[in-house]
């Protein structure tokens, strides 16, 4: 019987074809099913499989007869069948989450449960929403089991805590994050390692600088009463396509502004005088030089409530500093999986073409000390190729292109 269910046309229907006798008897099989009945169901169903062979309401009533018969063999016939003619039905995908369940393959189950829940349909019927709603509990209960069967082994296995990089990558695995990767806008240098964070140890010039961050911040405070330093961070630009309200409205709002001491490789005389002690504070970083287009230094400002949408950068070839100069609690910034707060003096380093976002929840403005500087592992000849590259850009352009 099993094989005229599975030979002929792949193309399955519920009800086309049926007379009034087949419909009652699907509406009393389908009855059976509400009832638990599930032996007199499937002895009902296998009677519509005489004549309806390929009906797929047939093969999902079978499949859930099986189910609640504890009879997982046959129920993988049936559902499988389903299937393969419809590899996208979730209400079938749901059904083979659960045979698998029943059969011990629990990562398969999880896998199908996740899968049928992000195919769910734009307007589910009132059954398929009770299904998936079920799938996704399903799907998480058999998550948490595995990262915790996972958790015990590996303890067992290995001595003491994972290392920082391993932990990720199980994190990775397990979906408790994301992969994040580089997508500058502009320019991707290959093979640089896709970090989200560097720690500020990294850097032999680090400590300097925090170190001057009360200097810094009194000449910021100092500029702070000029209303005229501070425009928006961006800007719009008729010249370039618009992208919508994909910058969360910020484009020409004063919520995030910016005061420049050096723009885009060029210092900014009336800011930069009255800023020494920020500029020496900069002096042994390697700022990202390409003249006419970085670096930038300067003063971003985040007013209360403002929220700063996931973006990438222009280019991977710098890494973006933050020197937190006023950050009141409630002030924070994501780099892919990793969402660190600003601290007053605790430098943050972060690869920007990595998707970030920022935000200030607070009733205080935010203002942090911004610079770019180059990528530490680029060699010298790699930064001068890499200058060459954008001035020849420019040469072709008439002009350099504002990355900011």
């Amino acid at each position: 019987m099993m094989r005229r269910v599975l030979r002929g046309s792949p193309h399955f229907s519920f009800v086309k074809g049926m007379d009034s006798d087949a419909l009652a008897s699907l509406a009393r099989a389908e009855d059976a099913l509400g009832r638990n009945d599930f032996a007199a169901a499937r002895a009902m169903f296998l009677q519509l499989a005489e004549h309806q062979p390929r009906n797929l309401q047939v093969l999902l009533g079978m499949a859930r007869a099986c189910r609640g018969l504890q009879d997982y063999a046959g129920m993988s016939t049936y559902v499988d069948a389903a299937l393969n003619a419809e590899p996208g039905h979730v209400l079938a995908m749901v059904l083979k989450a659960d045979q698998l369940v029943g059969a011990g393959d629990m990562r398969g189950a999880g896998a199908m449960y996740a899968a049928a829940v992000r195919r769910a349909p734009a307007s589910p019927t009132a059954r398929e929403a009770s299904e998936l709603k079920r799938a996704a509990a399903e799907a998480q209960k058999l998550a948490r089991a595995y990262s915790s069967f996972l958790q015990t082994e590996i303890e067992r296995a290995v001595p003491g805590a994972l290392a920082e990089r391993v932990e990720r990558a199980l994190s990775l695995m397990l979906g408790k994050t994301r992969i994040y990767q580089q997508q500058p806008r502009f320019f991707y240098f290959p093979e640089l390692p896709q970090i989200q964070f560097y720690e500020p140890d990294q850097f032999d010039w680090a400590p300097g600088l925090e170190a001057a961050t009360a200097a810094i911040r009194s000449e910021l405070l100092a500029l702070a009463d000029d209303a005229a330093l501070f425009t928006p961070y961006l800007q719009r630009d008729v010249s370039r396509p618009q992208g919508g309200n994909a910058h969360g409205g910020l484009v020409g709002n004063p919520a995030w502004s910016a005061c420049y001491l050096i723009r885009n490789g060029a210092v900014v005389p009336e800011v930069a005088e009255r800023c020494p002690n920020t500029l020496a504070a900069l002096a042994r970083v390697p700022l990202a030089d390409c003249p006419a287009r970085s670096p930038s230094v300067l003063f971003s400002r985040l007013l209360p409530g403002t929220r700063i949408p996931p973006h990438h950068g222009f280019v991977n070839t710098r890494l973006i500093g933050h020197l937190p100069l006023v950050a009141p609690p409630g002030c924070a910034l994501r780099v892919g999986n990793d969402t660190r707060e600003w601290k007053e003096g605790k430098l943050l380093v972060f690869d920007d073409t990595i998707e970030h976002e920022a935000w200030n929840l607070s009733d205080s403005v935010r203002t942090v000390l911004l610079f770019d500087f180059w990528r530490p592992e680029l060699s010298p000849i790699e930064r001068d190729q890499v200058r060459a590259i954008f001035h020849a850009i420019d040469a072709y352009n008439g002009k350099s292109l504002d990355w900011d």
